[in-house]
């Protein structure tokens, strides 16, 4: 292995020494601890409640949904909040958070959603808040918002499904729009192009190591499999996701599609500060797929 990341670094004429005596050095230290390390850096897990929660006066519902046995999973268990809709068969919205933060980050979120006609299943992934589990990965993530995706069957039988995926969690989202794709909609909430792109975007991504990335989350590769409607959602003041990658998501899709630029917009307001517009919008795209109960709850 050392032998073939040595023929890569020689190849790369742009990298320097120093860089390279790094990668060097790390993978003799073991790839296990450099793609431990990978993932920490994606995920950012916290265990802790967001400092805006306990006065938030959020009322959810606690459930614990199982994820499936594998060799690394023994039995592990989600936590989840329950925040049912307006009517008994309310559409379901599957609410997949960001990085960092776990759920009590995006208490404030979530009823805004219910306020569209909307019941929302929120959970955290394996390694986030009250979840199970340790440091999450690009496959752990898909198994937990599988887990998930499929137990709202449970909760509402005949409920139209619908992926909801912020920043991080929009990438988690394609993913099970690919993978289901009896979903009614989705809808991206400043999510990025992949992981290799975002590297690009920081100080020093001009230096090429996307090789070395095995998290990639590379939702623009995946954007065109998806044969659901997709609602993009993006503000141009967004300081971590760049408004350019929503663009070019939009425009690589080939589902029924909408596009809502939230000017100001932050990486973290835009439901609060474009509620009517992106209460429009849901209206607006999700009406054909005969999803009247989101129609009819955003008049």
């Amino acid at each position: 292995m050392v032998r073939q990341l040595l023929r890569r670094v020689a190849r790369t004429r742009m990298l320097g020494w120093g860089l390279a005596s790094l990668i060097i050095a790390g993978t003799l230290a073991g790839c296990a601890s450099l793609a431990e390390k990978e993932r920490e850096l994606i995920f950012r897990p916290v265990k802790d409640e967001w400092r805006g929660y306990r006065s938030s006066g959020a009322n959810f519902q606690e459930l614990w949904i199982p994820v499936a046995p594998t060799a690394d999973n023994k039995g592990d268990k989600l936590h989840a909040w329950w925040a049912p809709g307006p009517t008994p068969d309310a559409p379901v919205l599957l609410y997949l958070h960001g990085a960092r933060w776990n759920l009590t980050g995006s208490v404030t979120r979530i009823p805004r959603w219910q306020r569209m006609g909307f019941a929302v299943l929120a959970i955290d992934y394996r390694g986030f808040g009250k979840s199970e589990g340790d440091m999450p990965s690009e496959a752990s993530a898909y198994a937990d918002a599988q887990a998930a995706w499929d137990h709202i069957r449970t909760l509402s039988p005949n409920a139209r499904r619908y992926l909801h995926g912020h920043s991080l969690g929009g990438a988690i989202a394609v993913e099970m729009a690919r993978r289901n794709p009896d979903a009614n909609g989705l809808i991206l909430e400043a999510t990025f192009t992949s992981i290799p792109d975002m590297v690009k975007e920081m100080k020093w991504g001009w230096l090429p190591v996307g090789f070395l990335i095995t998290q990639r989350f590379d939702s623009l590769d995946k954007i065109d499999d998806v044969k659901v409607p997709t609602l993009f959602l993006h503000g141009t003041n967004d300081a971590i996701v760049p408004v350019t990658m929503s663009q070019r998501l939009y425009a690589a899709a080939k589902a029924p599609k909408k596009l809502v630029i939230v000017e100001g917009g932050t990486h973290h307001n835009l439901t609060s500060m474009a509620y009517d517009n992106v209460r429009a919008a849901v209206a607006e795209l999700f009406q054909p797929t005969g999803a009247a109960g989101v129609s009819a709850a955003t008049q």
